[in-house]
């Protein structure tokens, strides 16, 4: 570890880093890029290896941030040219920089011959399961060689609250799964003990290079091969001095390891497979059937052994993922043996892998409606303490669970303080206002840094006003307010904080149109397919229900931008509108800057509510803000943002106007709702 964290810390790429200069250098990309939401542009994140720089010789580890989409087609093992503003770390990841890359790569080369079969393989494996309903065509990859990049977020965080995340990785069960089929078709074909084994390593193999042999698979390989030693021998005194050594080996071949959460939660599962999982099996065993003796002490042992360092994480306890991993279980080994058989086919035989992947399709929809089903249920998490203390105190809270199983008065204690704290509960429950409040006429979602204003148009029927940088917290908003129905969806500007979550909105509910900016980025239209999209004119009105909309603004206009064009050009395009109903009345302003609230302040009709531009920036005019002559005003902004939203002399204007201030950073989820003198502002926090 000290001689990795002294490579990386010195040296030309450091020495750069420290100056925040830009330079130029040859690198070598080590794992698939992603792409992360960003504020307006594209964020595509890249782990690479920097070999060469000022005609130095260099071998360190970088992360690369860049914004061309070209980035997104590499393969690990590619060596690129990059130029970009180096800095240094600010993580505990043993990095020498991370550099802030301009424009494409300049490729120098073609991906390792491994590299190019595995993508190969993942290429038409993602062709073959192309006819797959949606949901199954993202997870199905997943499964089977770790690749998530068409899964939706909104049901990647469903798996998260299940606690199936781990599904979606390539890990020891993966491996064990494979191993197992391998081993009962040599039986089958009569091959012996000697035989037998080989084959199985052949196919070990050939798992590892489908699934990328990056150090994550490798390590997941050998963690895995250690836990079926021990599950399937039931020798637990050579697993865990097997696992004792691979940890050592492996920790001295990378350092970077001793840091990573990752191999901690693979050990600590393993772990729990050697040592917790035989005496649970054994006592389940004698009240349960075998197998479901065997599953349930495998998914308890693995998730007990994993929940300190989960909770130091998350900052939170999985209540339901025990039940809902032995739920999908029965799945599992169908959809993991089928989708790897249909990505073995799919190179030779095209037809072929779609029609083997459509049972597996089948077995994955299970594992997601258990998944969706889990996540929805109340307090599927529960809110811990995070970092170390979480960890303390959770390992603290199982050992008094432990002492209460082991003592009759103690459980007896238990079971009486715990109906007394229900009762008092579903008392409060019930004398406590609902939320959201009756009447509720408007609700500006909690989704973080970024818009998502919901209007109420009926029984269960509302329009949306941009959908915030995630599907998640909107779609969560959503069914809060019991909406299922969406009849007009309005996206003002194509920035990410403002439409990146539009799959959450259309997640199990109807969306019939869409109004847009005419000033496109054309970023928008991935998320607005097969819907009947319109673009906004001044004078343009709207009536859903007793609810009217207007638009203000923006101007039409023709020409299209990308991504990379001035931002402040994209934010005074916002669709600005004015919302009607009988005792409710608002402006919602989109992220309109100084020029843009100028040329509308002539038109700004006098509203209760005003949504404050641009999530309350430094950038507003005082006649705009004043012109609404509103009461209450709303700013949709997320907690700790990095732009220094809301600006103090903002909230300093909106009080000379003697507006009242509603943020969402500090009261989450707000709602507007009409009284019999006006409106009330209910929040749900």
């Amino acid at each position: 570890m000290g001689l990795r964290a002294t490579a990386v810390g010195s040296g030309p790429v450091r020495d750069v880093a420290r100056a925040g200069r830009f330079a130029a250098a040859e690198a070598v990309v080590t794992g698939d890029p992603r792409e992360k939401p960003g504020n307006g542009r594209r964020t595509i994140i890249v782990r690479a290896r920097v070999e060469a720089m000022r005609r130095a010789r260099v071998r360190v580890p970088v992360l690369l941030i860049a914004g061309d989409a070209r980035w997104l087609r590499l393969v690990p093992s590619q060596r690129v040219r990059l130029r970009g503003r180096f800095v240094p770390p600010k993580g505990a990841d043993l990095l020498a920089a991370i550099v802030i890359v301009r424009g494409p790569p300049t490729v120098l080369g073609p991906p390792s011959g491994i590299q190019r079969v595995a993508e190969h393989v993942r290429a038409k494996l993602r062709a073959a399961v192309d006819r797959l309903p949606s949901d199954q065509r993202g997870v199905l990859p997943g499964m089977v060689v770790g690749d998530t990049s068409l899964m939706d977020p909104a049901l990647a965080e469903d798996f998260r609250r299940a606690g199936l995340t781990h599904l979606l990785v390539v890990s020891g069960a993966n491996l064990a799964i494979v191993i197992g089929a391998v081993l009962g078709l040599c039986r089958l074909v009569g091959l012996g003990h000697r035989r037998a084994p080989p084959i199985a390593v052949l196919a070990v193999c050939a798992f590892v290079v489908v699934a990328r042999p990056e150090p994550s698979v490798l390590r997941a390989t050998v963690m895995g091969l250690i836990g079926l030693l021990a599950l399937f021998t039931g020798r637990q005194r050579q697993g865990i001095p097997a696992l004792a050594a691979a940890v050592l080996i492996l920790v001295l071949i990378d350092p970077e390891l001793a840091r990573s959460y990752g191999f901690a939660l693979s050990v600590l599962a393993t772990a729990g497979l050697l040592v917790l999982a035989p005496p649970w099996r054994e006592r389940l065993g004698r009240r349960l059937p075998g197998p479901l003796a065997d599953a349930l002490a495998v998914a308890a042992a693995a998730e007990v052994a994993v929940a300190p360092v989960l909770v130091m994480l998350s900052g939170e306890v999985g209540v339901v993922s025990v039940f809902a991993n032995l739920l999908a279980a029965p799945a599992v080994a169908p959809a993991t043996l089928l989708g790897a058989l249909g990505a073995t086919t799919a190179p030779l035989s095209l037809p072929l892998a779609r029609v083997i992947v459509w049972p597996a399709g089948l077995a994955v929809g299970w594992i997601i409606w258990v998944a969706r089903t889990a996540a929805a249920l109340p307090y599927a998490t529960v809110p811990w303490m995070g970092d170390g203390l979480g960890a303390l105190t959770l390992l603290l809270a199982g050992g008094i669970a432990v002492l209460i199983l082991r003592s009759r008065r103690l459980r007896l204690l238990t079971v009486a303080a715990m109906a007394g704290v229900l009762i008092a509960v579903v008392a409060m429950r019930a004398m406590a206002p609902g939320w959201p409040p009756p009447g509720w006429q408007m609700v500006a979602c909690d989704v973080g840094q970024g818009d998502a204003l919901v209007l109420s148009a009926g029984p269960r029927q509302a329009v949306v006003v941009d959908t915030g940088p995630d599907p998640v917290p909107v779609d969560r908003c959503l069914k809060r307010l019991g909406v299922r129905d969406v009849p007009l969806l309005i996206l003002t500007h194509p920035h990410a904080d403002h439409i990146d979550g539009t799959s959450g909105v259309r997640h199990g509910r109807t969306v019939n149109e869409v109004l847009t900016t005419p000033l496109s980025s054309g970023r928008e239209a991935r998320y607005t397919s097969g819907l009947h999209t319109a673009h906004a004119e001044p004078g343009q009105q709207w009536r859903i229900g007793d609810l009217a909309l207007s638009v203000l603004a923006p101007r039409p206009t023709a020409p299209v931008l990308s991504p990379e064009d001035d931002g402040t050009t994209i934010n005074n395009a916002s669709v600005v509108l004015v919302a009607r109903k009988p005792g409710f009345s608002a402006l919602l302003a989109g992220d309109v800057e100084l020029d843009a609230q100028r040329a509308l302040e002539s038109t700004v009709p006098h509203v209760q509510v005003l949504k404050v531009p641009h999530h309350g920036s430094r950038s507003q005019d005082p006649g705009f803000l004043a012109a609404a002559h509103a009461s209450v005003a709303l700013i949709s902004v997320g907690d700790h943002n990095d732009y220094g939203h809301p600006s103090r002399t903002t909230l300093a204007l909106l009080r000379r106007l003697h507006t009242q201030i509603h943020r969402t950073d500090q009261e989450g989820d707000i709602a507007i709702a009409r009284t019999n003198t006006g409106i009330t502002t209910v929040p749900r926090n």
